[in-house]
C-alpha cells in the first residue's frame, strides 16, 4: 500500500513537472514569436508606450506701428511642467516647497490636467525666475514626471504703454477651452482685451508637436526617429497698426497723472494715429505670471484704470457739440448762415439759461467763435417746438453719434443721443419738457459721447462730409509673406452740404486763430480749426474738452481730448491737442515749454 502511494506521488510530480515545462515552452515560443516573427507588428506599439508628445508653442505675432516699428514683442521664459501619468503624488510637498506654491493649488492644477490628458505635460508654473528654475532642475532626479519648457511672454518695453490699445493676455478659461479644443490646451493664454483679443486667432499661430523617447521616470532620451514625425510650430501673424509710435508716446506722456481720454485720427480715412485712456496700467505686470497683488489693485482702484475712456466713456460733450448743432440746424432749415440771434447774457424760456457772456447779435460763424450758448439754446428750442426732435436725432446718428462705429478693439460705447422715447424711459411719460431738450443744444443734459465720437464728428466736418470707419489695424502680415489689408468703410453723408460746412469750418478756424483756442492750439505754420468745451459735472469739477483739426485746407489729423475734472477746456485740454498736432505735422515738438505746462498743470476750479 505504501508503494502504491509512493508511485501516485511520483506520478503527480511528473505530471506537474510536465505542465510547468509545457507552460515554459509555450511562453518561450511566444516570446520568440513576438520578438522575431511578429517584430514588425509589436515594435511600433512598444515604442509608442515609451514616447511622449511635447507641444511646441508658436511665437505670438508682433504688433507694429504704421512705420513697421515694434511696439509689442516676445521674450523667452521658463515654465515648469508635470506629466500626470508619471508624477508621484508623494512628492507633492517637495514640489510645493521648490515652487513656493501651496500644495492645494498644485494638486488642483495636476488633477485638472490629468482629466484632460494624463500623458500630456501641463504647465504648473509659468514665468518662473532663474532661482526657482534652478532649484527644480537640481531636483528632477527625484521628481519623475516634472520637467520644463521654454515659453514666451509679451514685452512692452518699446517706448509706449498702449494698455488700452494692445490689451493683455490671460490663461484660457474652462469655457474657452471647451469651445475651442482644436485651438487651445490647458495652460494656454489668450487675448482678453484690445488688439490681443480682437486679433487673437491671427496672433496666436499654430502649435507644433515633438515626439520624445523617454525613460520610465519620464526623462527625455532624445527625439523619436530624429524628429521625422515632429510638426514645426507656425509663428503668429504680425499686426501692422495705424498708430504713430512717436505720437502715441507723446500722448501718453501728456496724459500722465490725469483722468480722461484722447483720440487722434486721420480724418480722411479713419486711421487712429494715437489713442490713450488715463490712467493707464502696466501691461508688463500682467504679462507671464500674473502679479496678483497688482491685478487686485487696478481692479479695486476707484479711478478705474481698466476702463477705456477713449472709446467707452459717456460724458456730455459740452461746446464741442456746437459745430454739429450748426450743421443740423442749417440742413433742417431752422437757420441760415446769416441768421442772427441776440445774446444778452442768456436765453429765457421759463427761466434763464445762462451764456458765457453778452455777445449781442451773432450769426452761426460768430456763435461758434464765441461759443455763444444763447444761439444754440435758441436753435434747440426751435427744433423741439417745431417737432423736429426725431429729425435732429437721425442727423446726429448719421454722423456716428449715439451709435457704435465699429472700431476694431472691444468695449466701444454707443453714447447717447436721446429722443422722446428715451426721455420717457429715463424720466417717465410727461415728466420731461422743453427745458430738458434745450440743454442738448450746448452738449449738456443726457447727451453723452466719448472722444472717439467727438473726433469722428469733427473729422466729417474736416473731410467734406464723409463718415469714415475708425480703425487701429492697417494689415495682417502672415509668415508666408502674404498681407491681408483691412477694409474700413467710408460713405458720404448726403445731407451735409459744402456751403454749410464752410460756415461751420470758418467758425472753428476763427475760434483757434482769434478765440479761446489761440493760446495753445494755434500753430505758426499750419492753420488749425477747433472748438473748446467745458462740460458740467454734478459730481465734481467740470470736464475740459477740446477738438481740433489741421491743416485747415487739407486736414491730416483731428484730435479730441477730454480731461476729466480738468475745468475749462481752453487751459486744460487744448494744449494737449495742440502739442499732438504739432508733433504730427512737424515731426517734433517745437514748444517744449508747453509740455512742462501740461505735465505740471493743475485744474482751475469751475465751482
Amino acid at each position: 500500500m505504501f508503494d502504491a502511494k509512493k508511485i501516485h506521488i511520483q506520478t503527480s510530480i511528473r505530471v506537474l513537472q510536465g505542465i510547468i515545462i509545457g507552460i515554459g515552452v509555450i511562453f518561450v515560443f511566444s516570446l520568440i514569436k513576438m520578438q522575431i516573427f511578429e517584430y514588425g507588428k509589436h515594435n511600433p506599439q512598444s515604442e509608442r508606450n515609451a514616447l511622449r508628445i511635447e507641444y511646441l508653442d508658436a511665437a505670438r505675432g508682433l504688433i507694429l506701428d504704421r512705420k513697421g516699428r515694434i511696439m509689442v514683442s516676445n521674450i523667452p521664459i521658463y515654465s515648469i511642467t508635470v506629466t500626470p501619468a508619471d508624477f508621484n503624488w508623494s512628492n507633492l510637498s517637495i514640489l510645493s516647497d521648490l515652487l513656493e506654491t501651496s500644495e492645494d493649488e498644485l494638486k488642483n492644477i495636476i488633477e485638472a490636467s490629468a482629466k484632460e490628458n494624463r500623458l500630456r505635460p501641463a504647465r504648473i508654473a509659468s514665468d518662473v525666475d532663474f532661482a526657482t528654475f534652478s532649484r527644480v532642475q537640481e531636483n528632477t532626479w527625484r521628481l519623475p514626471g516634472v520637467s520644463y519648457q521654454v515659453d514666451s511672454k509679451r514685452s512692452y518695453d518699446h517706448g509706449v504703454m498702449g494698455s488700452h490699445l494692445f490689451g493683455y493676455l490671460r490663461e484660457v478659461t474652462r469655457d474657452e477651452l471647451e469651445a475651442n479644443r482644436e485651438f487651445y490646451r490647458l495652460g494656454d493664454f489668450s487675448g482678453k482685451s484690445g488688439i490681443e483679443q480682437v486679433y487673437e486667432k491671427s496672433l496666436k499661430g499654430v502649435t507644433g508637436t515633438s515626439l520624445q523617447r523617454v525613460t520610465a521616470r519620464g526623462r527625455s532620451m532624445g527625439a523619436y526617429e530624429n524628429g521625422e514625425h515632429d510638426v514645426i510650430p507656425i509663428k503668429g501673424s504680425d499686426i501692422v497698426t495705424t498708430i504713430d509710435m512717436d505720437l502715441q508716446s507723446l500722448a501718453e506722456t501728456l496724459m500722465q497723472n490725469k483722468s480722461g481720454g484722447l483720440v487722434a485720427m486721420n480724418p480722411q480715412n479713419g486711421e487712429i494715429l494715437a489713442l490713450v485712456s488715463a490712467p493707464q496700467f502696466d501691461l508688463n505686470k500682467l504679462s507671464g505670471r500674473l502679479d496678483k497683488k497688482y491685478w487686485a489693485e487696478i481692479n479695486s482702484d476707484s479711478n478705474r484704470p481698466l476702463f477705456n475712456r477713449a472709446i467707452s466713456t459717456r460724458q456730455p460733450p459740452g461746446s464741442t457739440f456746437k459745430p454739429v448743432m450748426g450743421l443740423i440746424g442749417l440742413d433742417l432749415g431752422i437757420i441760415t448762415p446769416e441768421t442772427r440771434v441776440f445774446c444778452g447774457g442768456g436765453f429765457v424760456k421759463g427761466r434763464l439759461y445762462r451764456c458765457t457772456g453778452k455777445h449781442g447779435p451773432v450769426n452761426l460763424e460768430e456763435a461758434i467763435l464765441h461759443s455763444c450758448n444763447t444761439y444754440f439754446f435758441d436753435l434747440m428750442d426751435k427744433i423741439g417746438t417745431r417737432r423736429l426732435f426725431l429729425d435732429w436725432k437721425r442727423h446726429a446718428n448719421d454722423m456716428g453719434l449715439g451709435v457704435s462705429n465699429g472700431i476694431d478693439i472691444p468695449q466701444e460705447a454707443s453714447g447717447i443721443i436721446p429722443d422722446s422715447a428715451y426721455f420717457d424711459r429715463a424720466f417717465g411719460t410727461k415728466r420731461w419738457g422743453i427745458g430738458d431738450i434745450i440743454n442738448l443744444g450746448v452738449g449738456q443734459g443726457v447727451i453723452s459721447m466719448s472722444p472717439l465720437h467727438v473726433s469722428l464728428a469733427i473729422a466729417e466736418i474736416a473731410n467734406g462730409g464723409y463718415w469714415v470707419q475708425p480703425h487701429i489695424v492697417k494689415s495682417v502680415k502672415n509668415v508666408d509673406g502674404t498681407v491681408i489689408e483691412t477694409n474700413p468703410q467710408k460713405r458720404k453723408i448726403d445731407w451735409i452740404k459744402k456751403e454749410h460746412l464752410d460756415v461751420v469750418r470758418n467758425g472753428m478756424l476763427r475760434m483757434v486763430q482769434e478765440g479761446g483756442g489761440r493760446h495753445f492750439a494755434k500753430l505758426d505754420s499750419f492753420l488749425v480749426a477747433g472748438k473748446t468745451g467745458t462740460a458740467q459735472n454734478p459730481h465734481g469739477n467740470d470736464h475740459g474738452w477740446f477738438v481740433g483739426f489741421a491743416p485747415f485746407d487739407n486736414p491730416q489729423i483731428v484730435v479730441a481730448v477730454i480731461y476729466e475734472n480738468g475745468g475749462y477746456g481752453s487751459p486744460s485740454a487744448s494744449p494737449i491737442a495742440g502739442l499732438l498736432m504739432e508733433q504730427y505735422l512737424y515731426g517734433r515738438v517745437k514748444r517744449q515749454h508747453l509740455i512742462d505746462y501740461v505735465v505740471n498743470y493743475r485744474p482751475v476750479m469751475t465751482k
